[in-house]
């Protein structure tokens, strides 16, 4: 059976802790993501921040006016991460309505790409 590590991206580099949402916005943007991995130094996965996350955070800090904020500030802390190792029909009859779209693929404790919807829909489609 196809592995998650077949079907996920590595390509598009994570989020850095500390990165103003202006520039979290221009990441997704320029790489069609709805969300992407925040990562530390060592690329350990600390959280995840999607277009939502976005989108509210700058209509908040809009109105109030009270400096940039940072993707720390908007991301979810305890995102759910997969395997590489895992199957894409596993993860698939577990994607549902209030699943995330992206997930983080972690291998060692270290974020080693991402896998979406679009990129299991495409395999099923197969």
């Amino acid at each position: 059976s196809l592995k998650i590590s077949e079907v996920m991206w590595n390509h598009i580099e994570p989020i850095r802790c500390g990165t103003p949402l202006t520039k979290v916005v221009k990441a997704l943007l320029d790489n069609h993501v709805t969300g992407l991995p925040v990562v530390d130094e060592k690329r350990q996965v600390l959280g995840f921040v999607s277009e939502q996350d976005c989108i509210h955070s700058l209509l908040v800090s809009n109105y109030h006016s009270e400096g940039e904020p940072i993707v720390d500030d908007v991301m979810f802390h305890k995102p759910l991460t997969v395997s590489p190792e895992m199957s894409v029909i596993d993860l698939a009859q577990n994607l549902g309505a209030g699943k995330p779209k992206v997930y983080p693929v972690v291998d060692h404790g270290k974020l080693v790409g991402i896998v979406t919807r679009t990129a299991i829909l495409s395999q099923l489609a197969k």
